[in-house]
Parts: structure tokens; sequence; C-alpha cells
């Protein structure tokens, strides 16, 4: 297995360290130069160069993120599919593994559980969506960044739904605790598969345990077949009903018994947040066939199960008969079910006798070099730098511990050799550039710097001598510096970072070298300010080389906000349209909807951005976002009922179930309509009109004129009756 801590690849990105070790793949930290950003860069092993299975899984792997857009998966950036080297440069998430977690906590609180499970299913709808099976979720595939984030990495063994809908023996290999019973058989599996690892992993979160557990990885697919696991709350008693119930829907072996999608499973978890006490009447927990006793006297005079009703001698003897017969039937049918897991498992694992031993953080030297208790594995050393360790410590295996392997196999080990000295040879002097690099890197572990220097007695091309020089020896993962023929003078690389374009045309042209590409990205800095530079500054060069760099465009990078979208109507399916910033960013041809709510990812930057959702033509959501802080303000329109001829109390009772609650009332003397009910609405509506569901709706409740009452006449003092009051005439 080669190291490639200190090299450079394709001339940008400078790896610095191992951060993980798979079974096909070293994934290591690096720098991006022309990006200025911290990457994980995956690289095929060279073992696998050759096995074109593996080199398929590892192209499928990008191919599966490549196409993924979500803040819960890890984003992939760049993918390289040489002969002699194949890599995917990845999203670097400083995390750990969330089986890291588990162990660390033991069981991890309920809360902090669902938090963590409503990302995963969030990253694996937005899979799904895009037709993608990750077939291998497992605590060891997601990574939990310090703020609660979770990223859903590994797409390995990922398979696009539409294009290929087989699976096979060696998925099951490695994740045997968190495959699926059809995975387990063999048989063709879909998303519910995914479903299926997401209950498991959300068990092991809230009980500190695996339901299935077993020294045989066959075993233990047996029993993800076969058995049932504890239910959590006897584990645990303290976990809610609700959330056990959500845990065993997702874990149903009968794959219609279990969730149908990511986003089902989501619509619970929501629920549960909202009210721990929910329960769930899921049918699955019903007993459909319960067994019914009666007393029958036999030989023994003892009850026996039966059914309802007395039946002959002859019946009895004829059902025992049909029972026999089924249950051989089944039986025979069982063994053969058995037979043909368990003949696709070991197949799979082709006979392996020996389980490798953990041979990180032994000294090699002392521990394994000459040990009799190791004499069935062959080892090759690699030599590697880590300050962090003393000399003949191993840090990495290969294969990985606990991994079955057969008797003689070659065990992979790299072992620390901070203090050891390579001797720089005149063979050398004989080589090319790239040859001289290639030797140094990948030969001695040695770090080349390359400068020019103008010879006429040398040829162009071939090298001239090192720094240290021919026949030194130097520490292991040094630094030499290989200086090349030229028939040009070399110049230094002037460093044009935060230069703006005319600078950094003048400092190149100053010292003889010329502009090369120039490429806008996005980026704080200052428009037309140099943000990177693809040759590092100092290097030295021949004169006349093209720099290429980068300069801000003077738009912020863009930022993914999540974007809860309220599905409101009634209808079944229907076209979603999202708006930022009045353009259209994303569009989906058909979305159910279930009177719930759907989470989308929206890209952007800048504060207070206009955004608009339309489903079917007609705008159901708006509002404003944040892109710095990722806070989103919505107001959300539903059809407004028309409550005109209701009472007050009718029309408010069904103006809050359609979530309109900011209610005002007036009242207005009407002789014709009936006193107390709604005479006029504001806005006004028809029933399918729609609104902001925090408008101010206002109200005009009808009451009763007052009665008029006639004056009263006043009698003279003589006591007769006062006249009439008659209008005056001119």
């Amino acid at each position: 297995m080669d190291n490639f801590c200190g090299k450079r690849l394709d001339g940008r990105y400078e790896i610095s360290d191992i951060i993980g070790v798979g079974g096909m793949a070293v994934v290591y930290k690096a720098y991006d130069n022309i990006d200025d950003r911290i990457v994980a860069i995956k690289i095929l092993k060279d073992e696998y160069l050759t096995n074109e299975e593996f080199k398929r899984r590892f192209k499928n792997e990008s191919k599966a993120i490549a196409v993924l857009s979500h803040p819960n998966i890890v984003r992939v950036y760049n993918v390289s599919f040489g002969d002699r080297l194949q890599y995917i440069v990845e999203e670097y998430v400083d995390g750990i593994t969330l089986k890291e977690y588990i162990q660390q906590q033991g069981v991890i609180n309920w809360k902090e559980a669902v938090h963590f499970t409503g990302q995963i299913l969030a990253a694996l709808q937005h899979a799904h969506d895009k037709g993608i099976v990750h077939q291998d979720i497992k605590p060891q595939n997601i990574m939990l960044l310090h703020d609660g984030t979770i990223k859903v990495t590994d797409f390995g063994i990922a398979r696009f739904s539409r294009i290929d809908n087989n699976t096979t023996s060696e998925n099951a290999i490695g994740s045997v605790h968190y495959i699926s019973p059809e995975q387990a058989r063999g048989e063709m599996t879909d998303d519910k598969a995914d479903i299926y690892s997401v209950g498991v992993v959300l068990y092991e979160m809230l009980t500190g345990q695996l339901p299935f557990q077993s020294d045989s990885a066959v075993s233990i697919a047996l029993m993800q077949l076969q058995n049932d696991p504890v239910r959590p709350r006897e584990l645990v008693p303290s976990l809610p009903l609700g959330l056990e119930q959500i845990t065993m829907r997702a874990m149903q072996k009968n794959t219609a018994d279990r969730y149908q999608s990511a986003a089902e499973m989501l619509v619970d978890i929501n629920e549960f947040k909202r009210n721990p006490a929910v329960k769930f009447n899921y049918t699955y927990f019903v007993d459909k066939e319960p067994t019914r006793y009666v007393t029958v006297t036999g030989a023994q005079g003892v009850s026996s199960p039966v059914d309802d009703g007395e039946i002959t001698e002859e019946e009895a003897q004829k059902k025992s008969v049909n029972k026999t017969t089924a249950v051989m039937i089944g039986a025979v049918s069982g063994i053969v079910v058995l037979a043909i897991v368990i003949f696709a498992i070991l197949s799979a694992v082709g006979g392996k006798k020996l389980v490798v031993p953990d041979f990180k953080n032994l000294n090699y030297y002392n521990d394994v070099e000459k040990n009799n208790e190791y004499k069935d594995f062959q080892f090759e050393t690699v030599a590697v730098k880590n300050e962090n360790f003393s000399d003949g410590t191993i840090v990495s295996q290969d294969p990985e511990a606990n991994t079955k392997v057969k008797k003689g196999t070659k065990i992979t080990l790299e072992v620390v050799e901070n203090n050891a000295n390579v001797l720089l040879d005149d063979s050398i002097l004989n080589m090319t550039e790239d040859q001289a690099i290639n030797y140094l890197r990948n030969t001695l572990m040695l770090m080349p710097l390359v400068e020019y220097e103008s010879r006429d007695d040398v040829e162009t091309g071939k090298i001239i001598r090192t720094e240290p020089a021919i026949g030194t020896s130097v520490p292991y993962a040094s630094t030499v510096t290989v200086f090349v023929a030229s028939d040009k003078k070399t110049v230094k690389v002037p460093k044009l970072l935060n230069m703006t374009v005319d600078e950094a045309k003048i400092a190149l042209n100053a010292v003889g070298l010329d502009v090369g590409k120039i490429e806008e990205v996005p980026s704080e800095s200052e428009k037309d300010r140099v943000v990177s530079q693809e040759t590092e500054a100092d290097s030295m060069v021949p004169e006349g080389t093209k720099i290429n760099f980068a300069v801000s465009n003077g738009k912020k990078p863009d930022v993914s906000v999540n974007l809860t979208v309220m599905l409101l109507n009634t209808q079944k399916e229907g076209k979603i349209i999202i708006y930022v910033n009045n353009e259209p960013q994303l569009e989906k041809d058909r979305i159910f909807q279930d009177n719930s709510e759907k989470t989308y990812q929206v890209n952007g930057s800048g504060t207070d951005v206009p955004y608009s959702v339309v489903i079917d033509g007609v705008k159901v959501q708006d509002g404003v976002i944040d892109f710095n802080t990722g806070n989103v303000t919505t107001n959300v329109y539903d059809a407004l009922p028309d409550v005109r001829g209701k009472t007050e109390a009718e029309a408010k009772k069904i103006l809050s179930d359609a979530k309109f609650n900011n209610v005002k009332v007036s009242y207005k003397a009407d002789a014709v309509a009936t006193a107390g009910t709604v005479i006029e609405q504001t806005p006004a509506s028809d029933g399918t009109a729609r609104c902001a569901t925090n408008s101010a709706i206002t109200l005009v409740i009808a009451e009763q004129p007052a009665t008029a009452t006639p004056p009263t006449a006043v009698s003279p003092a003589d006591g007769s009756t006062a006249p009439a009051a008659t209008n005056p005439t001119a």
C-alpha cells in the first residue's frame, strides 16, 4: 500500500495525514491550494487497481455522490480515474464516526438520537429521490460534527435503483449487523433496505447494543431472518413508547410492514419530537391470530389449545395429519432457505479460517516480527513518518483487525520510522524530471522540490544535481531539491495573493513570467483580487512560464440552507417550483402531499433574500432567507374559508382549523341578517382563494338595530289633551 503523505496530487492537493483506512481505499487529509480549503482524498489501494469489481465499486461511489447535494451528505469536489491512480476528492469532515460516539457514550440520550436520526433520514430521502440506495447504512459510515450535524458517507456499494436492481452477498460482508433481511437472503433491494438499517442504528443508539449479536457473521445473518430483537424498552424502560414503536416499525422483517420511505419515517419522527407522549397505531403490534383456549378432556384430563367448537375424532386425526404435513413442509422450506443463505455467505467469505489480530499500537520489532503466535501470516512493512509515535510502532494495517483471511495471507503494516535515513544514489542523475520526482516520492519516500538551471553542458530536462548532494544519507520524508537543466533562465514566482489583476500582471511580467488562465471564483475578497495561484509563490520555474491564478468575482460563495415547505394542499400530488431571489432554483414534477412538511435544500448568499414556493401554479409559501445565519422567515398560504353566514363561534373554529388564527371581530346593525352571524369577511373569499395564514382576518357580525321609542305627550295644566304637533306653514 503506497503512502502519499507529503506528496502533491495533480499539482494542487498537498497530502498531510492518513485519516482512515478502509477495505478498498485509504483516506487522506489534504490541502487544496487552488480552492484554498482542506479536503479529504479517498485513494483506491494499489492492489485493487487491476480488480475490476473494486474499480466498479469505487467509480460507483463517485457517481453516486456526484449527483447528490445535501447538507447531511459529504460533498464530492473532484474525481480521477487514471490507470495508476484513482481517487475521489471529498468534503473534509472534522468530527468522529457515530460508532465512536456510541462507544464513548454507551447509551445515547433519546432526544439526541432522534435529532441524529432525523438528519440521516433527510439525507437518505434526498438520495432516494435521486434513485440511489445506499445499501450500507451503519454508524461507521456516519460522521458526527462538533455542532451535532450528521454527514452520511461511503456510498461505495450504493447503486442506482433505476439501473441495477440486484444485490449480492458482498453487501453483507462487514455490515451484517445492520443489513436488512432481504439483503441477507440476496434478494432484490430498494430504499426500504436503508430504512431497516436506520432502525438498527436507532436501536443501537437508544440501547447501547446491537439487536443481534454472535461470534459468527452467518449466525447474525440468520438472526436477521428469523429472530425478533428484544424491545428497546425492555433494555431501557425510560424510553418513550412512541419512539420504541418507530424503531420497531423500521426494523420489520416484512417490507410491507416497514416504513415505505425515509420521508414517511421522518413524518413520525417529527410528530414524536412535537409530542413525545404520542402513540402510533401500527397494525403489526396487534396479535392477528390469538390462541384460543377451551377445556377438553384428554387422556390425562389436561387443557389443550384448539379451535372453538366440538370436533370428531376423525376430524381431529385429519387435522393432526394436516398440521404435521404443514410443519414438515415448513421445516423443509426453512432448511432450504437456511442452506441458501449459509451457502451465499460462506461463498462470499471463501473459506477463510484465520481472524486477523489487531496489530495497531504494537511495536513491530519487539511484538510481531519474530513472534511465533503470528507464524501463519506473512508481513510486509511500509515505513511512515509520524512524530506522534515512537519508531517501530504500527499505526495501520491491511487487512483490518478481525477480518477473516486464509492461512499465509500477507498483512501490510505501516511502521513508524522517524529516524530512518535513506541514501541519495547517483542513479537520479540519469533520470528525467518526472522520473526523478517519482523515484524520490515513491521509492525513497522523500519530498522533492524542483528548481531549474540554465546549462549548456547538460541535456535539457535532465538532473544536474540535488541538495543535499548525491551520496548523502538523509532522514526519511525530508525535502530534497532537484535541479533540472533548462535552456531558459529560471526565475522565482512572485506571491500574487490579494493583488489586483493589473498588479498581478505587472508582478509576473517584471520577472519574465507570462499571465496564464485567470479564473473568476466566488469569494468574500474584494472583486478582482487574487485569491489563489496554481504555481506556488517562491518556486523556481523557467522564464516565460504561464502562471494561472484565480480572482474574486465579488460574490460570496453560495451556502446551502434547509427550507421546510408546508404541504397543506388536499390533492394527492403536484408539481413544485421553489424560487430564490425571483429565480427558479428547484423544480420537481411530482411530489406527494400529505398535509405535512418536506425539507428541500436551496443555495444562495446574502441576507433577506426573498423566496417563494409554487405548487401547481399556486403560491403556497414565501418569505426571506438569511444565508449567513441559515434563518428562514416564512409565510404560509392556504385556502381561506368563506365563513359568511356562520355564527361567530363557528367562524372562528373553521378559521382556526385552517391555521388562520389572527382573527379580528367588529359588529354592525343589520335588520335583515340573523343576529350573531358573519355578514362581511375581509379579505373576501369564495373558499378557494389563498391567503397567508398569519394574515389578519376581519369578521363583521350582525346585530339587530335598536327599536325607535315614540315621544311621550305632555298634558296641559288644565287637564285637556295636548294637540298633536303639526308642521308649520308658511
